[in-house]
Protein backbone atom coordinates (compact mmCIF):
# COMPACT_ATOMS: atom_id res chain seq x y z
CA UNK A 1 0.00 0.00 0.00
CA UNK A 2 1.30 3.24 -0.82
CA UNK A 3 2.33 5.60 1.84
CA UNK A 4 3.08 8.99 0.49
CA UNK A 5 0.25 10.61 -1.33
CA UNK A 6 0.91 11.70 -5.03
CA UNK A 7 -0.96 14.56 -6.91
CA UNK A 8 0.20 12.44 -10.25
CA UNK A 9 1.99 9.50 -11.79
CA UNK A 10 5.47 9.87 -11.70
CA UNK A 11 6.85 10.40 -15.43
CA UNK A 12 9.50 8.76 -16.32
CA UNK A 13 12.58 9.75 -19.08
CA UNK A 14 12.20 7.54 -21.32
CA UNK A 15 8.68 9.08 -21.69
CA UNK A 16 10.44 12.30 -21.87
CA UNK A 17 12.32 11.37 -24.09
CA UNK A 18 10.11 10.18 -26.69
CA UNK A 19 7.97 13.47 -26.24
CA UNK A 20 10.84 16.38 -27.16
CA UNK A 21 11.76 15.10 -30.22
CA UNK A 22 15.37 14.23 -29.74
CA UNK A 23 15.90 11.41 -31.23
CA UNK A 24 14.10 12.37 -34.73
CA UNK A 25 16.01 11.08 -37.80
CA UNK A 26 18.33 9.26 -35.21
CA UNK A 27 19.49 5.67 -35.56
CA UNK A 28 19.87 4.05 -32.45
CA UNK A 29 20.15 1.71 -29.97
CA UNK A 30 18.31 0.68 -26.66
CA UNK A 31 19.66 -1.08 -24.03
CA UNK A 32 16.42 -2.72 -21.95
CA UNK A 33 15.30 -5.69 -20.53
CA UNK A 34 11.12 -6.33 -19.79
CA UNK A 35 11.03 -3.46 -16.85
CA UNK A 36 11.63 -1.15 -19.76
CA UNK A 37 7.95 0.30 -19.86
CA UNK A 38 5.90 3.14 -19.33
CA UNK A 39 2.76 3.84 -16.87
CA UNK A 40 0.90 2.27 -19.84
CA UNK A 41 2.87 -1.00 -19.96
CA UNK A 42 4.74 -0.05 -23.68
CA UNK A 43 7.93 -1.41 -23.93
CA UNK A 44 10.72 0.91 -24.90
CA UNK A 45 11.99 -0.79 -27.48
CA UNK A 46 8.39 -0.76 -29.07
CA UNK A 47 8.34 2.80 -28.42
CA UNK A 48 11.08 3.72 -30.26
CA UNK A 49 10.82 1.22 -32.99
CA UNK A 50 6.71 3.06 -33.88
CA UNK A 51 8.35 6.92 -32.88
CA UNK A 52 8.17 8.85 -36.20
CA UNK A 53 11.95 9.60 -37.76
CA UNK A 54 13.61 7.09 -35.31
CA UNK A 55 15.36 4.01 -36.42
CA UNK A 56 15.77 1.09 -34.00
CA UNK A 57 19.18 -0.27 -34.75
CA UNK A 58 20.36 -2.13 -32.29
CA UNK A 59 19.06 -3.91 -28.61
CA UNK A 60 21.65 -5.30 -26.04
CA UNK A 61 20.45 -6.99 -22.86
CA UNK A 62 21.68 -6.76 -19.26
CA UNK A 63 22.16 -9.72 -16.68
CA UNK A 64 19.45 -12.44 -17.21
CA UNK A 65 19.55 -11.65 -20.73
CA UNK A 66 17.01 -8.87 -22.97
CA UNK A 67 13.92 -11.18 -21.99
CA UNK A 68 15.09 -11.68 -18.46
CA UNK A 69 13.90 -15.24 -19.27
CA UNK A 70 17.65 -16.80 -17.80
CA UNK A 71 16.60 -17.70 -14.31
CA UNK A 72 19.57 -18.33 -12.15
CA UNK A 73 22.60 -15.87 -11.50
CA UNK A 74 25.59 -16.18 -13.25
CA UNK A 75 24.26 -17.81 -16.45
CA UNK A 76 25.26 -15.85 -19.87
CA UNK A 77 23.36 -15.23 -22.16
CA UNK A 78 23.90 -15.32 -25.96
CA UNK A 79 23.15 -12.71 -28.85
CA UNK A 80 19.83 -13.53 -30.77
CA UNK A 81 17.83 -11.45 -33.72
CA UNK A 82 14.78 -9.89 -32.41
CA UNK A 83 12.16 -11.84 -34.36
CA UNK A 84 9.63 -9.09 -34.55
CA UNK A 85 11.60 -6.39 -35.75
CA UNK A 86 14.72 -8.02 -37.68
CA UNK A 87 17.51 -6.42 -35.25
CA UNK A 88 20.43 -7.42 -33.85
CA UNK A 89 20.00 -8.52 -30.00
CA UNK A 90 23.31 -8.72 -28.40
CA UNK A 91 24.14 -9.86 -24.74
CA UNK A 92 25.98 -7.50 -22.50
CA UNK A 93 26.60 -10.65 -20.03
CA UNK A 94 28.33 -12.98 -22.30
CA UNK A 95 31.53 -13.15 -23.30
CA UNK A 96 31.45 -9.31 -23.34
CA UNK A 97 30.24 -6.91 -20.41
CA UNK A 98 30.87 -3.95 -22.96
CA UNK A 99 29.35 -2.91 -26.15
CA UNK A 100 31.77 -3.54 -29.10
CA UNK A 101 32.84 -1.04 -31.92
CA UNK A 102 31.10 -3.80 -34.19
CA UNK A 103 27.67 -3.66 -32.24
CA UNK A 104 27.80 -0.01 -31.70
CA UNK A 105 28.48 0.53 -35.53
CA UNK A 106 25.99 3.12 -37.32
CA UNK A 107 24.01 4.46 -34.33
CA UNK A 108 23.75 8.03 -33.81
CA UNK A 109 23.32 7.41 -29.95
CA UNK A 110 22.78 4.80 -26.98
CA UNK A 111 19.89 4.49 -24.74
CA UNK A 112 19.81 3.15 -21.60
CA UNK A 113 16.79 2.35 -19.69
CA UNK A 114 17.12 0.45 -16.77
CA UNK A 115 15.32 -0.41 -13.91
CA UNK A 116 18.30 -0.17 -11.00
CA UNK A 117 16.63 -1.56 -7.47
CA UNK A 118 18.81 0.70 -5.19
CA UNK A 119 21.68 -1.63 -3.85
CA UNK A 120 25.39 -1.05 -4.51
CA UNK A 121 25.21 -5.01 -5.57
CA UNK A 122 22.80 -5.13 -8.44
CA UNK A 123 24.56 -5.49 -12.22
CA UNK A 124 22.56 -3.30 -13.75
CA UNK A 125 23.99 0.19 -13.08
CA UNK A 126 27.76 -1.29 -14.11
CA UNK A 127 26.09 -2.94 -17.44
CA UNK A 128 25.10 0.97 -17.16
CA UNK A 129 28.60 2.15 -16.38
CA UNK A 130 30.06 0.04 -19.18
CA UNK A 131 27.97 1.58 -22.07
CA UNK A 132 29.40 4.75 -20.52
CA UNK A 133 33.07 3.73 -21.33
CA UNK A 134 32.19 1.82 -24.44
CA UNK A 135 30.70 5.09 -25.79
CA UNK A 136 33.31 7.48 -24.76
CA UNK A 137 35.75 5.07 -26.33
CA UNK A 138 33.93 5.20 -29.86
CA UNK A 139 32.84 8.60 -29.93
CA UNK A 140 28.94 8.31 -29.21
CA UNK A 141 26.71 10.11 -27.21
CA UNK A 142 25.01 7.91 -24.41
CA UNK A 143 21.19 8.79 -23.22
CA UNK A 144 19.98 7.16 -19.89
CA UNK A 145 16.59 7.65 -18.99
CA UNK A 146 15.83 7.73 -15.61
CA UNK A 147 13.51 5.74 -13.73
CA UNK A 148 12.65 5.42 -9.56
CA UNK A 149 15.06 4.05 -6.67
CA UNK A 150 12.12 1.54 -5.62
CA UNK A 151 13.54 2.09 -1.90
CA UNK A 152 13.24 5.86 -1.94
CA UNK A 153 16.29 8.78 -1.83
CA UNK A 154 16.71 9.13 1.24
CA UNK A 155 18.32 6.46 3.51
CA UNK A 156 21.94 5.31 2.80
CA UNK A 157 23.90 2.38 4.59
CA UNK A 158 26.10 -0.21 4.29
CA UNK A 159 29.87 -0.60 4.31
CA UNK A 160 31.48 0.96 1.25
CA UNK A 161 33.36 -0.33 -1.58
CA UNK A 162 37.22 -0.24 -0.60
CA UNK A 163 39.91 0.09 -3.68
CA UNK A 164 41.38 -3.52 -4.68
CA UNK A 165 37.45 -5.08 -4.40
CA UNK A 166 36.28 -3.97 -7.46
CA UNK A 167 33.75 -6.60 -9.38
CA UNK A 168 30.65 -6.62 -11.66
CA UNK A 169 29.16 -6.22 -8.43
CA UNK A 170 31.10 -3.12 -7.24
CA UNK A 171 33.23 -0.92 -9.42
CA UNK A 172 32.63 1.93 -7.55
CA UNK A 173 33.07 3.66 -4.06
CA UNK A 174 29.46 3.43 -3.34
CA UNK A 175 28.11 1.95 -0.33
CA UNK A 176 25.70 -1.10 -0.20
CA UNK A 177 21.86 1.18 0.08
CA UNK A 178 22.94 4.25 -1.87
CA UNK A 179 19.96 6.42 -2.09
CA UNK A 180 20.31 7.49 -6.11
CA UNK A 181 18.18 6.42 -8.91
CA UNK A 182 20.05 5.17 -12.20
CA UNK A 183 20.14 8.54 -13.81
CA UNK A 184 22.20 10.16 -10.64
CA UNK A 185 24.27 7.11 -10.62
CA UNK A 186 25.29 7.64 -14.03
CA UNK A 187 26.32 11.17 -13.45
CA UNK A 188 27.99 10.45 -10.47
CA UNK A 189 29.98 7.22 -12.21
CA UNK A 190 30.84 9.58 -15.15
CA UNK A 191 31.86 12.75 -13.66
CA UNK A 192 33.42 11.52 -10.11
CA UNK A 193 34.43 8.78 -11.46
CA UNK A 194 35.92 9.71 -14.28
CA UNK A 195 34.11 7.86 -17.14
CA UNK A 196 33.83 11.16 -19.06
CA UNK A 197 31.37 10.23 -22.12
CA UNK A 198 28.97 12.14 -24.09
CA UNK A 199 25.99 12.17 -21.42
CA UNK A 200 22.59 12.85 -20.97
CA UNK A 201 20.23 11.87 -18.22
CA UNK A 202 16.49 12.27 -18.97
CA UNK A 203 15.24 13.12 -15.31
CA UNK A 204 11.79 11.95 -14.25
CA UNK A 205 8.64 14.20 -12.89
CA UNK A 206 6.76 14.25 -10.35
CA UNK A 207 9.57 11.92 -8.03
CA UNK A 208 10.40 12.57 -4.57
CA UNK A 209 13.07 11.10 -2.74
CA UNK A 210 10.52 10.03 0.00
CA UNK A 211 8.83 7.90 -2.07
CA UNK A 212 9.60 3.93 -2.64
CA UNK A 213 7.96 2.69 -5.70
CA UNK A 214 4.23 1.78 -4.81
CA UNK A 215 3.74 5.55 -4.12
CA UNK A 216 5.17 6.52 -7.65
CA UNK A 217 1.50 5.38 -9.85
CA UNK A 218 3.53 3.03 -12.42
CA UNK A 219 3.74 -0.94 -12.50
CA UNK A 220 6.21 -2.76 -10.96
CA UNK A 221 7.53 -5.08 -13.27
CA UNK A 222 9.86 -7.66 -11.99
CA UNK A 223 13.51 -6.08 -12.53
CA UNK A 224 15.16 -9.59 -12.82
CA UNK A 225 13.69 -13.04 -11.82
CA UNK A 226 14.26 -13.29 -8.38
CA UNK A 227 13.28 -9.62 -7.83
CA UNK A 228 9.70 -10.58 -7.75
CA UNK A 229 8.11 -7.78 -5.42
CA UNK A 230 9.02 -4.29 -3.76
CA UNK A 231 9.25 -6.46 -0.97
CA UNK A 232 12.21 -7.76 -2.32
CA UNK A 233 13.99 -5.09 -2.97
CA UNK A 234 13.32 -3.36 0.28
CA UNK A 235 15.08 -6.61 2.19
CA UNK A 236 18.00 -7.17 -1.03
CA UNK A 237 20.49 -4.12 0.17
CA UNK A 238 21.59 -6.62 3.15
CA UNK A 239 20.04 -10.16 1.99
CA UNK A 240 22.02 -9.70 -1.48
CA UNK A 241 24.98 -10.62 1.26
CA UNK A 242 23.62 -13.93 1.45
CA UNK A 243 24.72 -15.16 -1.96
CA UNK A 244 28.29 -15.10 -0.06
CA UNK A 245 27.51 -17.75 2.25
CA UNK A 246 26.67 -21.27 2.10
CA UNK A 247 23.11 -20.07 3.20
CA UNK A 248 20.08 -20.30 1.22
CA UNK A 249 19.16 -16.73 0.35
CA UNK A 250 15.68 -18.08 -0.78
CA UNK A 251 15.90 -18.50 -4.72
CA UNK A 252 14.01 -21.43 -5.74
CA UNK A 253 11.03 -20.17 -3.19
CA UNK A 254 8.65 -18.07 -4.03
CA UNK A 255 10.21 -15.61 -1.44
CA UNK A 256 13.26 -15.02 -2.66
CA UNK A 257 15.76 -12.72 -0.21
CA UNK A 258 12.89 -12.61 2.52
CA UNK A 259 13.77 -16.49 2.98
CA UNK A 260 17.21 -17.59 4.18
CA UNK A 261 18.43 -20.67 6.14
CA UNK A 262 20.03 -24.08 5.61
CA UNK A 263 19.95 -27.70 6.29
CA UNK A 264 21.01 -27.63 10.18
CA UNK A 265 19.80 -24.10 11.19
CA UNK A 266 17.16 -24.29 14.36
CA UNK A 267 14.76 -22.04 13.43
CA UNK A 268 12.47 -21.99 16.52
CA UNK A 269 16.17 -20.89 17.73
CA UNK A 270 17.40 -18.65 15.14
CA UNK A 271 14.52 -16.40 15.38
CA UNK A 272 14.29 -16.07 19.14
CA UNK A 273 18.13 -15.02 19.07
CA UNK A 274 17.26 -12.35 16.28
CA UNK A 275 14.25 -10.68 17.91
CA UNK A 276 17.11 -10.11 21.07
CA UNK A 277 18.59 -8.06 18.66
CA UNK A 278 15.34 -5.47 19.03
CA UNK A 279 16.25 -4.51 15.65
CA UNK A 280 13.08 -1.82 14.56
CA UNK A 281 10.57 -2.74 11.96
CA UNK A 282 11.07 -6.38 11.25
CA UNK A 283 9.61 -9.59 13.00
CA UNK A 284 11.51 -12.75 12.21
CA UNK A 285 8.78 -15.74 11.65
CA UNK A 286 10.58 -19.66 11.84
CA UNK A 287 10.32 -21.40 8.91
CA UNK A 288 11.52 -24.40 7.23
CA UNK A 289 11.63 -23.99 3.21
CA UNK A 290 12.56 -26.35 0.17
CA UNK A 291 14.52 -24.45 -2.86
CA UNK A 292 13.36 -26.26 -6.00
CA UNK A 293 17.10 -25.02 -7.72
CA UNK A 294 20.33 -23.41 -6.35
CA UNK A 295 21.34 -24.35 -3.01
CA UNK A 296 20.12 -26.82 -0.94
CA UNK A 297 17.88 -27.67 -3.99
CA UNK A 298 15.15 -30.05 -2.52
CA UNK A 299 16.24 -29.90 0.96
CA UNK A 300 14.31 -28.89 3.66
CA UNK A 301 16.01 -25.69 4.92
CA UNK A 302 15.76 -24.21 8.74
CA UNK A 303 15.87 -20.19 8.47
CA UNK A 304 13.32 -17.50 9.04
CA UNK A 305 11.33 -15.37 6.97
CA UNK A 306 12.05 -11.66 7.19
CA UNK A 307 8.96 -9.82 7.46
CA UNK A 308 9.38 -6.11 7.07
CA UNK A 309 6.45 -4.37 9.54
CA UNK A 310 7.69 -0.43 8.89
CA UNK A 311 9.67 0.01 5.90
CA UNK A 312 10.72 3.53 7.11
CA UNK A 313 12.55 2.18 10.28
CA UNK A 314 13.59 -1.16 8.65
CA UNK A 315 17.14 -1.77 8.23
CA UNK A 316 18.26 -3.92 5.82
CA UNK A 317 21.94 -4.50 6.27
CA UNK A 318 22.25 -4.19 10.22
CA UNK A 319 19.16 -7.05 10.02
CA UNK A 320 21.20 -9.47 7.57
CA UNK A 321 24.61 -9.03 9.44
CA UNK A 322 21.82 -9.85 12.82
CA UNK A 323 20.73 -13.12 10.60
CA UNK A 324 25.13 -13.71 9.55
CA UNK A 325 25.92 -13.33 13.27
CA UNK A 326 23.40 -15.78 14.59
CA UNK A 327 23.43 -18.34 12.04
CA UNK A 328 27.09 -18.65 12.21
CA UNK A 329 26.53 -19.04 16.19
CA UNK A 330 24.49 -22.17 15.58
CA UNK A 331 27.88 -24.73 15.04
CA UNK A 332 25.65 -27.57 14.07
CA UNK A 333 24.85 -25.34 10.99
CA UNK A 334 27.93 -25.39 9.59
CA UNK A 335 28.17 -22.06 8.41
CA UNK A 336 30.60 -21.29 5.96
CA UNK A 337 31.75 -18.58 3.45
CA UNK A 338 30.95 -19.21 -0.02
CA UNK A 339 34.41 -19.40 -2.14
CA UNK A 340 35.14 -18.24 -5.86
CA UNK A 341 34.65 -18.45 -8.57
CA UNK A 342 31.45 -15.51 -8.16
CA UNK A 343 30.65 -12.85 -10.92
CA UNK A 344 33.86 -12.97 -12.96
CA UNK A 345 35.82 -13.05 -9.72
CA UNK A 346 37.87 -16.17 -9.27
CA UNK A 347 40.31 -14.97 -5.97
CA UNK A 348 38.62 -12.87 -3.44
CA UNK A 349 36.30 -14.32 -1.76
CA UNK A 350 32.09 -13.78 -2.71
CA UNK A 351 31.56 -12.31 0.40
CA UNK A 352 34.10 -9.65 0.31
CA UNK A 353 33.16 -8.68 -2.76
CA UNK A 354 29.90 -8.31 -2.36
CA UNK A 355 30.38 -6.09 1.01
CA UNK A 356 32.78 -4.22 -0.85
CA UNK A 357 36.05 -5.25 1.83
CA UNK A 358 36.99 -7.86 3.70
CA UNK A 359 36.38 -6.01 6.71
CA UNK A 360 32.46 -7.11 7.37
CA UNK A 361 33.67 -10.42 7.33
CA UNK A 362 36.78 -9.70 9.69
CA UNK A 363 34.39 -8.22 12.14
CA UNK A 364 31.50 -11.01 11.90
CA UNK A 365 34.69 -13.06 12.66
CA UNK A 366 35.90 -11.37 15.65
CA UNK A 367 32.66 -11.09 17.14
CA UNK A 368 31.98 -7.16 16.87
CA UNK A 369 28.53 -6.63 17.88
CA UNK A 370 26.09 -5.70 15.06
CA UNK A 371 25.10 -2.37 16.48
CA UNK A 372 28.97 -1.70 16.07
CA UNK A 373 29.44 -3.22 13.31
CA UNK A 374 26.59 -0.76 11.97
CA UNK A 375 27.92 2.16 14.07
CA UNK A 376 31.42 1.69 12.09
CA UNK A 377 29.77 2.72 8.42
CA UNK A 378 28.82 6.04 9.96
CA UNK A 379 31.72 8.24 9.09
CA UNK A 380 32.13 7.16 5.38
CA UNK A 381 28.52 6.99 4.57
CA UNK A 382 28.13 10.62 5.90
CA UNK A 383 31.18 11.79 3.86
CA UNK A 384 29.59 9.71 0.73
CA UNK A 385 26.00 11.63 1.36
CA UNK A 386 28.02 15.37 0.69
CA UNK A 387 29.97 13.52 -1.84
CA UNK A 388 26.66 12.06 -4.08
CA UNK A 389 25.22 16.14 -3.30
CA UNK A 390 26.09 17.97 -6.78
CA UNK A 391 25.03 14.69 -8.87
CA UNK A 392 21.56 14.49 -7.67
CA UNK A 393 18.24 15.42 -9.87
CA UNK A 394 15.78 15.58 -7.00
Amino acid sequence: MATLATAMTVRLGSERLLADGTLKNMRVGVVSNPASINARFEHIVRAIGSAPGVTLGVIFGPQHGYRADVQDNMIETGHVTDPARGVPVYSLYSETREPTAEMLAGLDALVIDLQDVGSRIYTFVYTMANCLRACKKHGLPAIVTDRPNPIGGEHLAGPMLVRGFESFVGQFPIPMQHGMTIGELARFFNEACGIGADLTVVPMENWDRRMYYDDTGLPWVMPSPNMPTLDTAIVYPGAVLFEGTNLSEGRGTTRPFELIGAPGVDAERLAAQLAAHGLPGVHFRPVVFEPTFQKHAKQACGGCQIHVLDRKVFRALDTAVAVLVETRAQKSASFDWRQPPYEYEHTKLPFDILAGSSTLREQIESSVPVAAIADSWKPEIERFRAERKPYLLY
